[in-house]
């Protein structure tokens, strides 16, 4: 959330002898920079600092990527997950994010607890993405809320 201040800084910075490597990452399209009224440009960011970056293509994770990485995460974490339960959070993570799916398996282990097992199943990552929503799904409700009709 830079503004145009510190985008001049950069750009000096760049100049100088012992130039810095800078990193930014943005997930901003066309739009104003901070700092100015009007002035638009890709990523929030001036075009002539634009034009000395080399700019990385990314892409959201597949749901076989989001997979392995929840199954890492609970092995990091010593949690047990069902086969369907890793697939069911995995298809969580696809539809919303990686983090949401992330954060929902410290409370469905804890779910599982309650039942007694050991192991998170399919219906723990349900009971708790039910319990729990995503950014999506609460601007949703609050959205509902404001008109009049809640949930």
């Amino acid at each position: 959330m830079l503004d145009i201040e510190c985008f001049t800084y950069l750009n000096r910075a760049l100049e100088s002898n012992i130039s810095p490597i800078v990193v930014l990452a943005s997930n901003r399209g066309l739009c104003t920079i901070r700092g100015t009224e009007d002035l638009r440009a890709p990523h929030g960011i001036p075009r002539d600092l634009l034009d000395r970056m080399l700019i990385v293509r990314t892409a959201p994770y597949t749901k076989s990527e989001i997979q392995i990485i929840l199954d890492i995460r609970a092995k990091t974490e010593g949690l047990k997950l069902s086969a369907d339960a890793l697939d069911y959070a995995a298809s969580i993570g696809a539809q919303s994010s990686l983090r949401y799916a992330i954060q929902l398996l410290t409370p469905a282990n804890i779910m599982a607890q309650i039942s007694g097992r050991t192991e998170i199943q399919k219906s723990d990552v349900e009971e708790t993405g039910d319990l729990f929503y995503d950014a999506k799904k609460s601007v949703t409700v609050l959205q509902t809320a404001s008109s009049g009709t809640f949930m």
